[in-house]
């Protein structure tokens, strides 16, 4: 088994990822572009990152973080233009945990 798959930061990932599709259905065509590419950008770049050593290893770890607050700004955008989905509450909480795991592993 690869490494990244034991991590609990990369399940919360895979879990999030077809909720982020899920909820894409609803959003005009550039959110849902948005939304889709950064949510599996998350896994991506955990597990290249785990593949990789110290410095490189750090690159592709704040690379997910950031795509991880991608998404959590669309959900944001969401609320604000009042666009409605049962899994945003549940899909932000996944959120709050993977960038809370990548940040400590960046530290």
């Amino acid at each position: 088994m690869f490494h990244f798959r034991t991590l609990d930061v990369y399940k919360c990932a895979v879990s999030f990822l077809p909720k982020a599709y899920e909820i894409a259905e609803v959003l005009d065509r550039e959110m849902a572009s948005q939304l889709r590419r950064a949510a599996l950008s998350i896994n991506l770049n955990i597990a290249e990152g785990t593949g990789r050593f110290e410095r490189d290893q750090r690159k592709f770890l704040v690379t997910a973080r950031g795509s991880a607050l991608e998404c959590a700004a669309v959900l944001d955008a969401m609320t604000a233009l009042r666009l409605e989905h049962p899994s945003v509450v549940e899909s932000d909480g996944l959120l709050v945990r993977i960038v809370s795991m990548l940040t400590k592993m960046i530290g």
